[in-house]
C-alpha cells in the first residue's frame, strides 16, 4: 500500500465557515480556494483512482493556519469544526482516507491542548498539524511548548508545515515580498528556522521520543548539511553580543545529530535530486511518502504521479521502499490494522 501522509482538504462545512469568517482571502488563501479537489470529493476521488486501489491518503487542512481566522473562541471553534468534519470523512470513506491530522488553535494556549487531546483520544487523529510560527512568534515560546510534552506523552507525531505570506519582506527596507519569493524560498527557510529553534531549545534532550515530521523533506537542512554540521559545531564564534558557546555545551549531542531526529516527507514537487539529498540525510527509516496533493499544476494528480515515479526508481532496497511508502507511516501514525493491505 502507498500511504500518502500529507494531503490537504477543506471539508465542505469547514470551507463554508471559512469563507464566512474570512471572506477576503489573499495570497495562499486565494491559492487554496482555487483548487476544486480540495473541497469537491468527486473530483478528488477521480484523481485518486488514477493510482489504483492500494493508494490511500492521510488528510489535513490546507493553509492558512487556524489562528489566522481570529482570536479565541473563533480559532478554537474553527479547529473543532475542522477536526470533527475530517474525522467524519475518515469514517465515511475508509477506502480513501486512512486517517486525518488534526488542526489546532495555536493562539489559544489552553484550547490547543484540550483540542489536541480530544482529537487524538476521542477522534483518533493520527497526529496534529502545526505551522512554523504562531502569528509571527516562534514555536519555542512558553505558551506553545506544553503541546510538545503532550504529544510525546500521547506518542503521537506533530506534522510541521511552513507559514509565511507576502507581507514578510525579503529586504529590511521593503514592506513586502516580491515574485512569490515568500513561498518559493521563504517556506523552506521558515521550516528550517522552526527546526533550529526547537533543536537549540533542547526539545530532543528533554523529549527524546518526540516525533516531528517536517514537510517538504526537511526543507533546507539536507542541502545545508555542511553548515548544520561542522558550521554549527562552531556556534558562538560569529556572535559578539550573546555567548552561544554556553548553549552548545549544554546540548548532549552535536546540533546535526538532533536535526537527524526529525522525520521528513517526500513532498518536493517532483524533484528527484531533492528526494535523493533528503533521503541520504535522514535515512529511509525517517522518510515518509507524501505528495502535497492537490497543489500541483493539474490540481490534484501530478505531484502524486511524479513522487511515485521518483520513489519507484530510487536505487534502494525493497525493505527501504516499503518503509517509505507504508512502514514508517504505520509505525508513526498508527494507521488502523483493518485498513492494511
Amino acid at each position: 500500500m502507498k500511504i500518502d501522509i500529507f494531503n490537504h482538504i477543506f471539508p465542505k462545512a469547514f470551507f463554508d465557515k471559512m469563507v464566512e469568517v474570512l471572506p477576503g482571502g489573499k495570497d495562499m488563501h486565494k491559492r487554496v480556494r482555487a483548487v476544486p479537489s480540495i473541497v469537491d470529493l468527486d473530483d478528488r476521488f477521480r484523481r485518486m483512482d488514477e493510482f489504483g486501489e492500494d493508494y490511500r491518503q492521510i488528510i489535513c487542512l490546507g493553509s492558512p493556519p487556524i489562528e489566522v481566522y481570529g482570536p479565541p473562541p473563533v480559532s478554537t471553534d474553527m479547529a473543532k469544526l475542522a477536526n470533527d468534519e475530517m474525522a467524519q470523512l475518515v469514517a465515511k470513506y475508509p477506502d480513501r482516507f486512512l486517517a486525518f491530522v488534526a488542526s489546532l488553535p495555536m493562539n489559544d494556549p489552553e484550547g490547543l491542548l484540550k483540542e489536541a487531546r480530544r482529537a487524538v483520544t476521542e477522534l483518533n487523529a493520527a497526529g496534529v498539524q502545526i505551522f512554523t510560527n504562531v502569528l509571527g512568534r516562534p514555536l519555542d515560546k512558553p505558551e506553545t511548548m506544553p503541546l510538545f510534552d503532550l504529544m510525546a506523552d500521547l506518542d503521537c507525531p506533530l506534522l510541521l508545515h511552513p507559514a509565511r505570506g507576502a507581507d514578510f519582506p525579503d529586504y529590511k527596507k521593503e514592506t513586502r515580498s516580491h515574485y512569490e519569493i515568500w513561498w518559493t524560498f521563504g517556506w523552506p527557510y521558515e521550516t528550517s528556522v522552526a527546526m533550529a529553534h526547537l533543536v537549540f531549545a533542547g526539545i530532543f534532550d528533554r523529549l527524546p521520543s518526540l516525533k516531528i515530521i517536517t514537510h517538504h523533506m526537511g526543507a533546507m537542512i539536507p542541502y545545508f548539511e555542511g553548515r548544520v554540521g561542522p558550521g554549527w559545531d562552531q556556534l558562538g564564534t560569529r556572535t559578539s553580543d550573546v555567548d552561544y558557546t554556553v548553549l552548545l555545551k549544554q546540548l548532549k549531542k552535536r546540533p546535526i545529530d538532533y536535526f537527524r531526529m526529525f522525520y521528513a516527507d517526500t513532498a518536493v514537487f517532483g524533484s528527484e535530486s531533492a528526494t535523493i539529498c533528503g533521503l541520504k540525510f535522514f535515512g529511509a527509516d525517517h522518510v515518509l511518502f507524501a505528495s502535497d496533493s492537490p497543489f500541483d499544476p493539474e490540481k490534484g494528480s501530478a505531484y502524486i504521479r511524479w513522487t511515485i515515479d521518483i520513489i519507484d526508481k530510487l536505487p534502494i532496497t525493497k525493505e527501504e521502499r516499503y518503509a517509505i511508502y507504508e512502514g514508517n507511516a504505520r509505525k508513526l501514525l498508527k494507521c488502523p490494522a483493518s485498513a492494511q493491505s
